[in-house]
This record gives structure tokens, sequence and C-alpha cells, in this order.
């Protein structure tokens, strides 16, 4: 296919899908000022199915079963859109942002911690502080300046004050700012006392010479660093819009939630999407200085809360929590995070009376978002069969063992049919704020990140590094991160499937799975390092559960017991230094078994020895 070719094909659908926009805005529109319900998108769903082709019947049954969810994504959809567009036209900032929020309800409690709170008047007033005690410090705006500090009511308003940094590390002043918790906490050697200096500080609003613009950096939050070294995002004034944006308005939430956020602040989760719904949209955000599973509920029904963040493994943390009074005795209608694993979802939500799961799927620079808007059970999120143009996110397929995308005679990537298990890539558009990609501060790893010549020649699309799957509905499913899935018996092992089924079976205990290489042998071998700090595993009993539960290549060859989880400061398992270390003994003191045919025994170093030098048959 020549490249002229290539381009025409995809201007002709790019117009198929603004004419399908326009029809679905026209339809839903007119349905709405008629019944005030979606049904007449039905007709949008004949109308479809003629402007494309392919297997009516299933088009129409599929329709059928999806033009609810659809028609609520589409209005999500432009409704984003549209808000942060006339936010970009008129130069809206995080900091301009706030001062109108900031004003509307000045007296209303903004961030609450414990038994202590700042008012959205208080946190503006506090913040022009901390602008004014930089500005005489000599800092200017394009200046990067770290924030090293717990979670606590002060420090979104730090941030909000201050920009940017780069001085070398024997030149960086350092300040030190002390909680109203503990005002006489010794000093360390050479910082300045930023909380008692700050009371000579006006209170009026700093108006920067330089003014920002939307586009413009406004803080680097590190990745999670799961699989690697974190890396510093750039986030923009934008895109920190953007986040809480897209999440209220999928929530369907309004200023009067009370939202539970006790997750660390110095990431996405916690500092832009839960922190965001303050700043941003006027919402009173609860925050917790460190995550406790057994206080979870009690602090959301204390405090009123109506919606709750989650993020990785604290779901299956709240499970293992003894029943108790708690667990239904609040106001939280909706859940909002990632990480919530299809194998305990059902049984979470029964227990602790969620009414609304919103599962989405993104990262802090990626733009692949994806959103679970109707709490479909072990989903991420959902593209439209019919529209999927209106938001070019796209399943290609890949080797799951390097990731490495495979291409078609053409040079261009081979998209996925439903339940073909592909790589997620996400158009970069530069000209759309929702669809841009900052990258990281170090340009090579956002080099890395892109991939080119996807669907014609020079065009751009974002690599997330996850592999997902598709159903026939449109729902995506997470399957594993490229790197983690490996090669046994001439199968692909994923391993986050197995790591469900393993943490099932241990009482909901951390489980990391990853392949560890055994010389002279095929593929990897599976591992599976289990957190058990009180010892409680019964080796002989999860050895049936796994046989019960899982085909003979996925079943773990190796286990090894750890005296704590290996988690990231965002409760993400990580497995990178447990991967290094491999299966050898030497090299650690946790307890460690081998796979045999009537069970798991001890892996001892003659054992060992006797695996690597051939001696045992796998």
């Amino acid at each position: 296919m020549s490249g002229k070719t290539e381009v025409r094909f995809e201007e002709a659908e790019s117009r198929k899908g603004v004419i399908l926009i326009l029809i679905a805005v026209t339809i839903t529109f007119l349905s709405w000022l008629a019944y005030g319900r979606p049904f007449i998108m039905a007709l949008l769903a004949m109308l479809a199915v003629y402007l494309m082709t392919g297997n009516r019947y299933q088009w129409i049954y599929i329709w059928s079963k999806t033009y609810k969810r659809d028609t609520i994504g589409l209005r999500v959809l432009l409704e984003t859109m549209f808000r942060i567009w006339v936010w970009e036209k008129q130069g809206i900032t995080v900091v301009t942002r706030w001062r109108e929020v900031a004003k509307i309800n000045p007296d209303k409690k903004a961030f609450v911690m414990d038994n202590r709170f700042l008012t959205f008047r208080e946190g503006d007033e506090f913040s022009n502080r901390i602008a004014w005690y930089f500005k005489r410090q000599g800092f200017k705006a394009g200046e990067v300046i770290a924030l090293f500090m717990e979670t606590q009511p002060e420090y979104v308003f730090i941030w909000l004050a201050i920009k940017e940094i780069q001085h070398e590390l024997r030149d960086i002043p350092l300040f030190q700012f002390n909680s109203p918790d503990r005002p006489n906490a010794p000093l360390l050697q050479d910082t300045s006392p930023l909380a008692s200096e700050l009371a000579e500080m006006s209170t009026e609003a700093y108006i920067d010479v330089e003014v920002a613009k939307p586009r413009d950096t406004l803080m680097y939050i590190y990745t999670s660093g799961t699989t690697g070294f974190p890396k510093a995002a750039i986030i923009t004034n934008i895109r920190y819009l953007l986040i809480p944006l897209g999440v209220h308005t999928s929530a369907r939430l309004s200023s009067a939630d009370v939202i539970y956020d006790p997750l660390p602040l110095h990431h996405t989760a916690g500092g832009v999407l839960g922190a965001g719904q303050g700043l941003v949209l006027g919402c009173t955000v609860v925050l917790r200085k460190k995550f406790s599973a057994s206080n979870y509920w009690s602090d959301a029904a204390k405090h009123d809360c109506t919606v709750a963040q989650y993020i990785g493994e604290i779901c299956r943390y709240l499970l293992a929590v003894p029943k108790g009074p708690h667990d239904r005795a609040h106001n939280v209608k909706v859940i909002v995070g990632n990480g919530l694993r299809p194998q305990i979802w059902q049984e979470f939500v029964d227990r602790f009376g969620v009414e609304r799961v919103l599962e989405f799927y993104g990262a802090t620079e990626g733009n692949s978002n994806l959103v679970n808007l109707d709490s479909k059970v072990g989903a991420i999120g959902f593209l439209s069969r019919l529209v999927s143009s209106i938001y070019p996110l796209t399943l290609v397929k890949c080797d799951e063992i390097t990731g490495e995308i495979l291409r078609d005679e053409n040079g261009r990537c081979i998209t996925c049919g439903p339940h073909e298990p592909g790589l997620l890539l996400g158009k970069i558009d530069p000209k759309k704020a929702i669809l841009t990609f900052s990258g990281y501060a170090d340009k090579t790893a956002s080099e890395k990140k892109m991939v080119r010549h996807v669907k014609v020649e020079n065009d751009c699309y974002f690599n997330t590094g996850d592999i997902l799957v598709m159903d026939h509905y449109g729902y995506f499913y997470f399957k594993d991160r490229t790197g983690d899935t490996f090669r046994w018996r001439g199968e692909n092992v994923s391993t986050a499937e197995v790591e469900g089924v393993i943490s099932n079976l241990v009482g909901l205990k951390d489980a990391v799975v990853y392949g560890v290489t055994i010389p002279n042998v095929e593929g990897k071998a599976g591992m599976a390092a289990i957190a058990d700090p009180d010892i409680k595993v019964d080796i002989s009993d999860l050895y049936k559960g796994i046989t019960r539960s899982l085909p003979v290549y996925s079943r773990p060859v190796f286990l090894r017991i750890l005296p704590e989880p290996p988690l990231t400061a965002t409760f993400k398992l990580k497995k990178k230094e447990l991967i290094k270390q491999g299966f050898n003994p030497s090299l650690h003191n946790d307890p460690m078994y081998f796979l045999q045919k009537t069970g798991y025994v001890v892996l001892t170093q003659i054992l060992y020895d006797d695996i690597v030098k051939g001696n045992i048959r796998l």
C-alpha cells in the first residue's frame, strides 16, 4: 500500500468518525430533550451498522448490549474534552483554577487529616505566604524545587505556590517545614525554619510577572518503578487539570462529594487524581498520613466520605482484614482507582456494599486512558466497537515475551481482534490536550516510549508497555506487562493471572510471580515469592490448591517465602531485585521450595547445584 493510499484511507476513516460523532451528539441531544433517556441511540446503532461493513447481525447484537454504555462514554468524553478545550483557550492553569475554586466556598473544608483541616481560604492564604517567601529567597519562575514531605494538608499548598528546579545537590538550599502537629521538632543541620518564617509573609495573592501557560511544566512526578527505575514524568498544567476532571466526570461527582484519599501525595493517584478533586473541582479531600487497611472504612465513616480511592493491592488488603462493624457503616457509594483484581472484585463489592466501582487504566505520563463506567467485573475500561475512531487507542500484536511489536509486509502494526492479547498504543496528537505525551525529564526515555508508522507513515503512538485483551463488546482486561510474561513448556505464562490465583490460595497475601532462567533449559521456570511475615502459609495446602487451580505449565517451579511484601509507594508489587536473585539460596536467607511430583520440597544448596548441573530432570 502506498503512502498516499494510506493517508487517504486514514482521512476517510477520520471523516467517518467525525460524521458518527455529529450524528451521535445530535441524536443523543434530541433524545434527551424528548425523553430524558438514551434509548433512541438504538437508531444510531442501526445507522452505524450501515455506515460500517461486516457482519451486520453481529454488530446489531453488540450495539443492543452496549449502546447505553457507549452513550454515557460519549457524553463523558465530549464533556471532558470540551471543558479542557475551554480552559486551554482561556489560559487556565492549576493556580488560576484554584483561585476560582477557593472563592466559591472559602470557609468549606478543603483538606482534612485526623482532627485537623484547612479551609479553602486558609489553604489559599498559606499558598500565598509560600509564594512570597520563595520570591524573597530569590527563586524565579522556571526553577524546580524538590518537595520531600509527609502527607499533610499543607503539602498540596506548598507545591501550589512554587514551581520548577535544577541545582547541583551541594548548592541546594534546604527549608524545613514543621507541621502544626509538631511545631517544636528539631531542625536539621543547615536548614531554614520555613514554618516560623512564613508568619512574616503576606497572604495577598502573588501574581507572577511571567504568566504561566496551560502547556507549561507544572511539576515532575516519579513513576512507581514496578519493573525498573522510577522516571521523572513531566506533568503540565493542562494534564493536572485533565486527570481529576476526567475521573470527576466519569464518576458523576459534584463539589458536594467528600473524597477519601489515603494514598501518598507524591504520586499521581494521591497527589493529582485525589488532591485535584479539591484543587480543581472544589471537593473536600480527606487525607491519611499512612495507609491503614484496618482504619480505612472507619476513617471514611468518621469524615462522611462519599467516594474512596484505591490503588494496586489495597482492595486485597481490605478484604484480608477480619470482618467488622465498619464494613458497611459508611456512606461510600463509589470507589475509584486501578488494580482491583478480577478474582476478588465481586467479593469486595458484596462485603463492603459499594454501589459503583470506577476502575480505570492509565499511567502518570501516558495518554492512553480507559475507564470502566458500568462496573463491569474485571474490566479496566472499554471502547465502543463501532465508533472506536473517536478515541484513537489500539491493540497491536506483539511478542508477549519480549514486547517486540509485530508488523505486516507494509511495515505497519497488526491490529488485534477480540480476545487476542495485544500491546496497547495511544495516538499522540500535540494539538489535543487529551492525546498529548509530555514525556519524561530524560528525553531519551521519552523517545523509547514512542512508536511510529503504526497505521500510516510517520504517525506516532505512545507505547503503554501493557498487554491487554478486548472482548467482543469492547471491554478491556489487563493481561500482563510486556517482559513479565514468560514461556515455559511451550506455553506463555501470564504472571498477573498466576499472582491472582496464588494470592487467593494464601489468604490474600502478597504474591509476586516471575520467570527464572535455568542453565541449559529452554524457556523460564515460574517462581512465586509470597510475603508471609507471620509464617502461616501451609506449603502442602498451597501445593494442593495450585494443582487444582493452575495448568501444569503455569504452576510455579519454585517458591520463596518473604518476610515482608515487596511494594512500591503506590502499593504495587515490584520484582526487579527478586528476578535478579533468581532461585539461588546463597543470595538471601529466605526459605525456598522446589516443585516435585508429590509436592514442594525445601530447596537446599545441594538441590540447587543439582538443578543447575542438569542432574535433575525438569
